[in-house]
């Protein structure tokens, strides 16, 4: 027997004995964690979802189980399934604003790659005929490797 009982035991007003099932998933410094989990699926239940689990799991099975009956006494009508909407409905909420600003971001990108072409061509054209070397972009908006050279002139 412990010296000091679990949640579980204490709120059950049972001997805590040494094997007991809920003690090492519901310490006597949380009466609350045990005490929601309680009124939602029963210590009984409870008691049966643990003994079924390999022993690895139940710590996780345990935090579950206090999570889902905190959200159901929080929100009767939808429980954790509630606050799954709500999550689900911020990463549209952010897939979205993403997607937006990809899209503004694309559009700049065209827009400063449209103007460098026009000034490219402005300047090509100002420099008039000759062998006058100009860096263009290429298709991809990077500098061009090979230089523009006007040969129409060449053979006047």
């Amino acid at each position: 027997m412990n010296s000091t009982r679990c949640a579980a035991c204490k709120h059950l007003r049972r001997r805590c004995p040494s094997d007991c099932i809920f003690a090492p998933y519901f310490p006597s410094n949380n009466p609350r964690r045990f005490a929601y989990v309680h009124k939602i699926y029963g210590a009984s239940n409870v008691g049966k979802i643990l003994q079924d689990l390999p022993v690895n799991r139940r710590a996780e099975a345990a935090d579950s189980l206090h999570y889902e009956a905190y959200c159901r006494i929080k929100d009767p009508v939808y429980g954790c399934v509630g606050m799954i909407t709500i999550l689900h409905q911020q990463i549209y909420n952010a897939q979205c604003q993403l997607a937006r600003i990809q899209a503004e971001i694309a559009a700049l990108n065209a827009q400063s790659q449209s103007e460098v072409q026009h000034y490219n061509q402005h300047q090509v054209e100002s420099t008039g005929s000759g062998l006058s070397p100009s860096l263009l972009l290429d298709q991809n908006g990077g500098p061009n490797s090979t230089p523009f050279h006007d040969i129409s002139t060449w053979f006047d």
